[in-house]
């Protein structure tokens, strides 16, 4: 049901950052219960670490573009413009795809394989909860504009 108060929002189903944290403290919390270790140490570290940098810059500059176009950040926020530069010139979602690095990280570097499985169904949701109901807002919202940045750009990469 829409209401004026939720007319100009996406309705996504949960916030990202709480859905990906949780569903890496639940792959966490199955590793120490279940260790399954799938590197040695030096490796998990090591990759882990390029990870965890590729996704907090990337995630940075997806921040930036959006502040640079005075538009929410916030999925439950209300979408002034599309963005179409920077990491969004590649990416319909880099901070979706930030998140996946970043959370991709800590389960290499902590040897968390079961965070590893659980990313499957959490990009599911993402996709099915969060991307496709942001998707179809800004398809409302903006029309044309939007189909048109769409066609142009990968929804991953």
């Amino acid at each position: 049901m829409t209401t004026e108060k939720n007319a100009d929002r996406a309705g996504v189903i949960a916030f990202p950052p709480l859905l990906f944290g949780s569903t890496l403290l639940l792959g966490l919390g199955l590793r120490y219960v279940f260790p399954t270790p799938f590197l040695a140490l030096l490796p998990a570290l090591s990759i882990g670490a390029v990870l965890l940098i590729i996704g907090v810059v990337s995630l940075l500059l997806a921040f930036r573009g959006m502040i640079q176009h005075k538009t929410t950040i916030h999925p439950s926020g209300t979408t002034t413009a599309i963005v179409r530069n920077g990491l969004y010139r590649y990416t319909r979602n880099p901070m979706y795809l930030s998140l996946t690095l970043i959370y991709m990280a800590v389960s290499v570097a902590t040897n968390a394989w079961w965070g590893l499985l659980l990313l499957i169904p959490l990009l599911g949701v993402v996709q099915k909860g969060i991307i496709e109901r942001e998707e179809q807002y800004l398809t409302r919202k903006f029309g044309d504009e939007y189909l048109s940045y769409k066609a142009q750009v990968r929804r991953w990469l």
